[in-house]
């Protein structure tokens, strides 16, 4: 393209939308760090306990749970700024998920829950998604789902998991 189109290589990226990007011969690995950094910063949690999960697995989140409501506003932007960070972060996505379908009708039990998740992203803001080079070019998924696991309307969760030789790309 150099030979048809006045341009200048800056080499490999490193960052781009937000997303940390590292590449070398044989792999290329993509994280938000950074942007994890500043979410706890934004947050006031940067200084707070990790935790090891981002959910305590048997806990089932309710519409009615007899905590206080509260604003909407004040428990839409970590959520907003979770789900921006699920880009790069499939371990979280499930959970974030799970805290979106109470945007609506907040309580100080699902913002608890949240800040949870922020604990979580604390110990793990180096983590990402690894894309090596492999011999094998295959396409291979994975799904899961609860049976009738959301309380307020029994309705199933499920997901879904794409790979593609050795990195998520669904």
């Amino acid at each position: 393209m150099m030979e048809f189109f006045e341009m200048t290589d800056l080499g490999l990226k490193t960052f781009f939308l937000r997303m940390e990007i590292k590449q070398n011969e044989h792999e290329v690995f993509i994280c938000k760090k950074k942007y994890a950094t500043e979410i706890l910063k934004k947050f006031k949690l940067e200084e707070c306990k990790e935790m090891r999960t981002p959910m305590n697995s048997k806990e089932k989140l309710c519409k009615e749970n007899g905590t206080e409501k509260i604003d909407q506003a004040y428990f839409i932007s970590p959520i907003g700024c979770l789900m921006f960070l699920t880009v790069t972060r499939p371990d979280i996505l499930n959970v974030v998920s799970i805290l979106s379908r109470f945007m609506h009708c907040a309580s100080e039990w699902h913002l608890k829950a949240a800040k949870m998740v922020l604990r979580y992203v604390k110990g793990t803001s180096d983590f990402g998604i690894k894309y090596t080079k492999s011999k094998e070019f295959k396409l291979v998924s994975f799904s899961d789902s609860d049976w009738r696991g959301f309380i307020d309307d029994m309705k199933s969760t499920s997901g879904y998991c794409f790979t593609l030789g050795s990195g998520v790309f669904s």
